[in-house]
């Protein structure tokens, strides 16, 4: 089968993309307007980008019904900050809840019972049940397209992070003690530390 994703309905290549890229990890991204009003919202286009500095990228996609910005990258772009919460087993529920497109005006930790913590060096509140929490401040947003299936590259430098004691140990993090999730395709989550195996790399 030979696929030109240029020929399908952007919803049919949505389908194969994240049919093939997987597991990917979730970033729960919270965020506040310029009004202080937070919001709270998952992201499962997600990865590191370099460690010197220390950046990270999350891909918000427009709106599928109309191709409006989603909250989250609205209030980016007016605060330029913004918190990657990572999710744990422990999350999945109240991070599946915040995944419908709710108002700007709602507080998502609120409809959902998560308890909103300051950060340190931005205004954005950290999901205080993450076991790891990174502070960011916007780097750069490239922007492809306004349409519905269209999206923005956020690219954010991290200038605090946060990990739960139990989980670090040695500069490093304990997998099993974070449970991280990922998601595969339509409404399916992997369990990421559940089932692993070790592979040296040749020198």
């Amino acid at each position: 089968m030979d696929i030109s994703p240029n020929e399908l309905h952007w919803k049919d290549a949505y389908k194969l993309m994240i049919g093939s890229i997987l597991p990917r990890p979730i970033a729960f991204v919270s965020t506040v307007d310029p009004s202080g009003t937070a919001n709270l919202a998952p992201f499962s286009f997600f990865t590191a980008i370099c460690a010197d500095p220390l950046m990270i990228c999350f891909a918000p996609m427009r709106r599928g019904t109309d191709g409006r910005k989603k909250d989250t990258l609205v209030n980016i772009e007016a605060t330029s900050e913004f918190v990657v919460n990572i999710v744990g087993e422990q999350l999945v529920e109240q991070m599946n809840e915040t995944a419908p497109e709710f108002d700007p005006d709602v507080d998502e930790f609120h409809e959902v019972g998560l308890t909103p913590i300051p950060s340190q060096l931005i205004r954005p509140y950290r999901v205080k049940e993450s076991g790891i929490q990174m502070e960011c401040v916007l780097h750069d947003i490239l922007h492809f397209g306004d349409q519905p299936g269209a999206g923005s590259l956020v690219i954010g430098k991290v200038v605090r992070m946060h990990i739960n004691d139990e989980l670090y140990a040695d500069g490093k993090i304990d997998m099993e003690k974070l449970l991280p999730i990922g998601r595969m395709a339509g409404q399916v989550y992997t369990r990421a530390a559940s089932d692993t195996f070790i592979l040296e790399r040749k020198k």
